[in-house]
């Protein structure tokens, strides 16, 4: 369904009795596929083969498991505790010891120098000190606490629920003329160089009618991910956002090749205000800007009338267009601005409808008759983007 913001950004140029103001209308256009399918016949099916069977109710149930298992050894790792620290605490009176007998040693030696000498060290602080290591306190574990899992961190889907995201614009899942087969497989996870990188190779078929038309792999390759080690990342988590980029990459794809999508876009027109000798002008200017309103991608007979009524006021631009004078006076009605201003119309609207060809048509006109036209800075500015839109592949 086309949609359409109509809004003004109004400036205007007094041009001798012409006012020249801008208006942007920013309307969504049908995206033609790479690969097009007749009305009939857009209708898909999808099979998805992940290693992915997980539901919120396995999470919580393995996160219990693993709390009972974590009270069932607790005895253990208090026993593990005490017997660590005990060792500590041997380890502890042997530095002690040794303290102790280096002190001894440096007193001796201290002994042995004369008066000057001994207070000069102490002035300096390197007199002899007795420094005991502090003596190790224990800390008996904390016993395992239960904490529900954060679903938000885990992979919860099934095949059926990765097929049911696989959506294709203007196609419906009630048969198989597209015959979508995905295979996703675990996310891999790899360290290099202290930085984390991932892969999740994915292969996309698709048959049209029977017949394999697409047959790609995708994500084969390792990726950066993070800039610390996979020990320090939540892979749960990174699985999850992984899968989900996955996801949006394979839509993308096979709406880009099969779906009828529709886009955004976003056109500049210029209408001249006088009264008159435009009156003809504002009516056109009124009927391509409210025809743009009414196009509908999903209803073909009203995006038919619409570029019907359309259709009325370009009309009224090029026979507007045999009444300028290009080449005479500048204060003339219909002077070299108002062509210019009428074929930058027809540019911008036909390469806004994706029209390049007829675009073109209109640049060259516009061209030919440039020797006649006083381009501003931003004029030609904007006249090299045309230009480039509508040359670039």
């Amino acid at each position: 369904m086309y949609k359409l913001l109509f809004f003004w950004i109004g400036f205007g140029s007094i041009l001798h009795a012409q006012s020249i103001s801008d208006e942007l209308v920013e309307f969504e256009m049908l995206k033609n596929p790479k690969q097009p399918t007749e009305v009939s016949n857009r209708f898909y099916k999808v099979l998805v083969n992940s290693p992915y069977n997980v539901t919120a109710e396995d999470v919580i149930n393995k996160a219990k498991k693993d709390h009972q298992t974590a009270l069932a050894q607790y005895d253990g790792v208090v026993q593990k505790s005490e017997a660590e620290f005990q060792k500590k605490l041997k380890e502890h009176d042997a530095e002690v010891a040794k303290a102790k007998e280096r002190f001894e040693l440096e007193s001796a030696e201290f002994k042995k120098l004369t008066m000057l000498e001994r207070m000069a060290m102490t002035d300096q602080g390197k007199s002899p000190k007795l420094v005991v290591p502090a003596t190790p306190m224990y800390y008996k574990p904390a016993p395992p606490v239960y904490q529900e899992p954060n679903l938000n961190n885990h992979v919860i889907v099934d095949n059926q629920v990765l097929a049911s995201q696989i959506l294709i614009d203007g196609f419906s899942k009630e048969g198989m003329y597209l015959d979508v087969q995905l295979t996703i497989s675990a996310v891999q996870f790899q360290d290099n160089a202290g930085q984390s990188f991932v892969n999740q190779p994915t292969t996309l078929i698709v048959k049209v009618n029977g017949q394999e038309k697409i047959n790609q792999k995708f994500f084969t390759e390792y990726k950066f991910l993070s800039s610390v080690p996979t020990n320090n990342i939540n892979k749960s988590l990174e699985e999850k956002n992984h899968l989900k980029k996955v996801m949006t990459f394979v839509n993308q794809y096979l709406n880009d090749e099969f779906g009828y999508q529709a886009v955004k876009r976003t056109v500049k027109l210029e209408k001249v205000k006088n009264k008159g000798d435009y009156d003809d002008l504002e009516k056109a200017h009124i009927y391509v800007t409210t025809n743009l309103k009414k196009i509908q991608p999903a209803d073909p007979v009203r995006t038919e009338a619409a570029f019907s009524g359309m259709q009325k006021g370009i009309d009224i631009w090029l026979s507007t267009l045999q009444k300028v004078e290009f080449k005479k006076d500048s204060k003339s009605a219909f002077n070299a601005k108002i062509g210019e201003y009428i074929y930058f119309n027809l540019i911008r609207l036909n390469l806004a409808l994706g029209k390049k060809e007829i675009a073109e048509k209109y640049l060259n006109e516009l061209q030919e008759n440039l020797i006649s036209i006083k381009l501003s800075y931003d004029e030609e500015q904007e006249l090299k983007a045309l230009e480039n839109e509508i040359y670039k592949k």
